[in-house]
């Protein structure tokens, strides 16, 4: 099975291990992964600022780059939402819409993929750990992907992760939310934080890059003890 990898701003410029990662665990399923290159971001940032006219020529670009993929897959549940909004960006133009449809067709978040095309809910992997695992706001509620997450980690031979309090409440990233709301942003990673060492977990998992950054720089700057990992890093520990 032919896959492309979409690996997003923020893996590529922040979190190379997490597109490393998700190269790995897609080959060792038996994937031929490849990058098309021309690749660039998705445009969400501009996207919810408002500025739909230049978005979709960024859409657009992103089409023609991903048009001979026949799946593209990306270790964000956010960033491969945002492939599904392009249609709404061309509702008004028929052409560009069915290329914006196709591309949504073939688009899955790495968990989603797995679980719901390989049909996989076990790779094998170990990690001897005690954990709490995120779910981010666009994955679960744009995405609509729950479950694929939960199901591949709880067969990670070693690792206990203990559900986390008000799992369903945003961190406060939000893109450029975080950016410019930093007051409400602060209060919100503030009580995640929160919840996370009331489960008395050493890790943190999650499948956002832009959560993972946010919450962990929270956790970094209070001093906490946690690590902070993405489910990529994750899957393809200890998997031969």
């Amino acid at each position: 099975m032919k896959v492309s990898l979409f690996i997003t701003c923020l893996a590529d410029v922040f979190y190379s291990n997490v597109g490393k990662s998700t190269v790995e665990l897609l080959e060792k399923l038996g994937c031929e992964v490849d990058f098309p290159k021309s690749q660039t971001c998705c445009g969400q940032p501009a996207y919810n600022s408002g500025y739909h006219k230049e978005t979709r020529e960024v859409a657009k670009h992103m089409i023609k780059a991903f048009e001979q993929s026949d799946y593209v897959v990306g270790p964000s549940g956010s960033c491969v939402a945002m492939l599904h909004e392009y249609e709404e960006l061309f509702a008004n133009d028929p052409d560009w819409r069915e290329k914006a449809h196709q591309l949504a067709g073939k688009s899955y978040e790495l968990t989603q993929f797995i679980v719901e095309v390989l049909k996989v809910e076990n790779v094998n992997a170990a990690l001897p750990a005690h954990a709490t695992y995120h779910k981010s706001c666009h994955m679960t509620r744009l995405l609509g992907v729950k479950d694929a997450p939960e199901t591949l980690l709880q067969n990670v031979s070693g690792l206990n992760v203990t559900p986390l309090p008000n799992s369903h409440d945003c961190c406060g990233f939000g893109g450029t939310f975080s950016v410019k709301m930093v007051p409400i942003s602060e209060q919100m990673v503030d009580e995640k934080v929160k919840h996370i060492q009331d489960t008395d977990a050493e890790l943190l998992i999650g499948a956002d890059c832009g959560c993972l950054m946010n919450i962990g720089g929270r956790i970094n700057r209070k001093g906490i003890p946690i690590k902070v990992m993405h489910i990529a890093e994750v899957l393809s520990s200890g998997v031969k």
